[in-house]
């Protein structure tokens, strides 16, 4: 393959190692833009001749450049105004048929992978999602292989901690997910309950630009008055797929006000999660591809 034709067909993967270490699409971008300049560059000089493995040294590069954005927008996320949630993304359907793809871009995992320091993050992400051999995760971090090692060890126990209590089935999870879609499009309070867990946890993203509850809100009981006050009459619920499962868009006037993603667990719906900032928004234009 031409130098070109190598990083268009490592995109996908590129895209997705800096999208699961970043949580923003835009950012991500971002990422993929600059490794291409730099890949561009060796291409000029000749030099990519010398990588024997382009895939691996894409890989390290994009690993690299993600670092440094994460720990920059580390020191930007202290200030970010109410609850942050990762940027949605678009994806077709059959991106779920890939159960631990999906899994890994979740908005439960990302939000599980946002409490990792950046080096544990990107280690996780190379070694547990994508299978990336450990000497090559040690060039990519600049670490020793045995310290890699280690740092991939404590990953694994602190998301195992943090990650979602069990798993369900994607046949109960989508069924749960339009029961919660058809419950809250006819305004039947009853049935809303009845999916919804006890303790479930909502947590909405307007990043200060719209209006949005700056905490997490807790139990069945206030989410239900949170949702029932801030519904609009003029609300249409459109089925729609991001980060690998299906999820509900808002829309209201004719316009998209946000977008709703849910972690189900036991049969119910544990945890809700809204993006309304509209900076979030601009990543759902068309499908985003992921790959491994």
């Amino acid at each position: 393959m031409t130098p070109t034709e190598s990083f268009t067909v490592h995109r996908r993967l590129l895209f997705t190692v800096a999208y699961e270490m970043l949580g923003s699409a835009a950012d991500a971008e971002d990422v993929l833009q600059e490794v291409w300049l730099r890949w561009a560059d060796r291409v000029e000089q000749a030099a990519v001749e010398e990588v024997r493995d382009p895939r691996a040294y894409l890989v390290r590069m994009t690993t690299r450049l993600a670092l440094n954005r994460l720990r920059t927008l580390a020191r930007r996320r202290e200030d970010y105004v109410g609850t942050w949630l990762p940027e949605p993304v678009l994806t077709a359907p059959d991106v779920a048929d890939d159960v631990e793809l999906a899994d890994s871009v979740s908005t439960a995992m990302l939000l599980v992978l946002e409490t990792l320091p950046p080096t544990e993050r990107a280690v996780f992400v190379l070694r547990e999602v994508f299978d990336v051999p450990y000497d090559e995760i040690a060039a990519a971090v600049e670490k020793s292989e045995a310290a890699v090692r280690q740092i991939a060890s404590r990953a694994r126990g602190h998301v195992a901690e943090r990650r979602p209590r069990s798993s369900v089935s994607t046949a109960e999870r989508d069924a749960v997910i339009e029961r919660f879609r058809a419950a809250t499009d006819g305004g039947d309070l009853q049935a809303l309950m009845d999916v919804l867990a006890p303790d479930v946890v909502l947590m909405t993203d307007g990043g200060g630009k719209v209006k949005a509850a700056l905490n997490p809100i807790f139990g069945r009981d206030k989410v239900l008055r949170f949702l029932t006050a801030v519904t609009p009459d003029a609300l249409d619920l459109v089925p729609i797929w991001l980060n690998g499962s299906p999820a509900i868009q808002f829309v209201v006037a004719g316009q998209r006000d946000g977008v709703g993603t849910m972690l189900v667990e036991d049969g119910v719906v544990t945890r809700l999660y809204l993006v309304r900032n509209p900076d979030k928004l601009g990543a759902l234009g068309e499908a985003v591809g992921l790959a491994r």
